[in-house]
């Protein structure tokens, strides 16, 4: 998978007769959608494909895409499933300290004294903050995403260190 990609949604189903398709979106700010010109649709273990976008609207959980090429809803059933990125240079630079999810997921995770913990796996939200799924350790770590546990995050080494709270 190319790195330069990011992954902002699935494919659920077509839309009306002529080919358009539905999106559960995984982005917060669809702004980047704006005057998108094209995308990358990736479908089982196949390398993604460039297709032009003749369309594109979005809600907040939701985009509704039409490529070119895709003109009816048989072909548009095709792609059910499958996953749409667009290339990473879209998004807008953060600022310190912050960053995106897919910077995050595959860092590896040692403690404050060096001990290895596994990588990121996965993040996800919850009211307060997101929480890192560290994998491939002992055991699976939920760690939240909170400076009293994160104690640094260097994405160039590809580290994350932590302070385990007692309890994590």
């Amino acid at each position: 998978m190319k790195k330069d990609l990011l992954k902002i949604g699935k494919i659920t189903k077509p839309i009306g007769f002529k080919g358009r398709l539905k999106v559960v979106s995984y982005i917060e700010s669809p702004q980047i959608l704006d005057s998108l010109q094209e995308i990358f649709i990736k479908c089982s273990d196949r390398n993604p494909v460039n297709y032009g976008v003749r369309y594109v609207s979005y809600s907040r959980k939701s985009i509704s895409l039409e490529l070119a090429g895709v003109n009816d809803t048989d072909a548009a059933r095709s792609f059910i499933g499958c996953d749409v990125f667009v290339p990473a240079d879209r998004l807008e630079k953060l600022p310190e300290g912050e960053y995106y999810w897919h910077d995050i997921i595959g860092l590896t995770v040692f403690t404050k004294d060096g001990r290895e913990l596994g990588k990121i796996d996965q993040v996800f939200e919850t009211g307060s903050n997101d929480v890192y799924v560290c994998t491939g350790g002992e055991r699976e770590i939920l760690l939240p995403a909170i400076e009293d546990v994160v104690m640094e995050i260097d994405i160039d080494q590809g580290i994350m260190i932590v302070d385990l709270l007692e309890g994590l």
